[in-house]
């Protein structure tokens, strides 16, 4: 019953700040969406706080342990971006605010500090980034500036998705078939 109670909790938690952008939820809040009483969410967190940083932690180390299975599968380097790419779309059409949160939670001192495996994977997608190169499928260009592009074509439609809707009188729908389009646009943009 605890680890179900608690789960319920940081699942609503998750739906609140993540799909719905409540990300000043206060725990009454954030109980009542739960259907528990609040002392139960200072019983499991103590605080606010530490319920906000629990679906951080929770949040990167996901998203940090899918980026990597991918990276560390049996497929070639581009499958390899095309289901990160995939994966990362998905998550951004289901929870729309998470890259804001989680940017909003690096600002604020918060970061996922795994170094170790941010290391692990700089190494193998260093190793497979060059091997691309020297066959020409993708132009000269340093791992970390690969990165930087494939992340920011990813999550930049995602973060600005209220000033774009609203600068180019996009619904909810028009928005998500532009956001399908996106992954061979990326593709295109950095393979050659």
């Amino acid at each position: 019953m605890k680890d179900q109670t608690e789960e319920l909790i940081k699942n609503t938690a998750k739906r609140m700040f993540f799909t719905e952008g409540k990300f000043n939820a206060t725990t009454q809040e954030i109980a009542d969406e739960a259907k528990v009483n609040r002392t139960l969410i200072n019983y499991y967190f103590r605080s606010r706080n530490n319920l906000f940083e629990n679906v951080f932690e929770e949040a990167m180390k996901q998203e940090h342990e899918k980026s990597e299975a991918i990276l560390h599968s049996d497929m070639t380097f581009k499958e390899k971006i095309e289901n990160y790419i995939d994966y990362s779309l998905e998550v951004a059409l289901e929870y729309p605010y998470l890259e804001i949160y989680l940017v909003t939670q690096i600002n604020q001192g918060c970061a996922y500090k795994d170094h170790e495996q941010m290391d692990k994977i700089m190494k193998v997608l260093t190793k497979e980034l060059n091997c691309e190169i020297e066959k020409g499928n993708i132009s000269p260009i340093e791992p970390f500036q690969f990165i930087m592009n494939l992340v920011s074509l990813v999550t930049f439609p995602i973060c600005m998705r209220p000033l774009i809707q609203e600068s180019f009188k996009l619904d909810d729908k028009q928005y998500v078939e532009i956001i399908s389009q996106r992954k061979q646009i990326i593709i295109n943009t950095l393979f050659n």
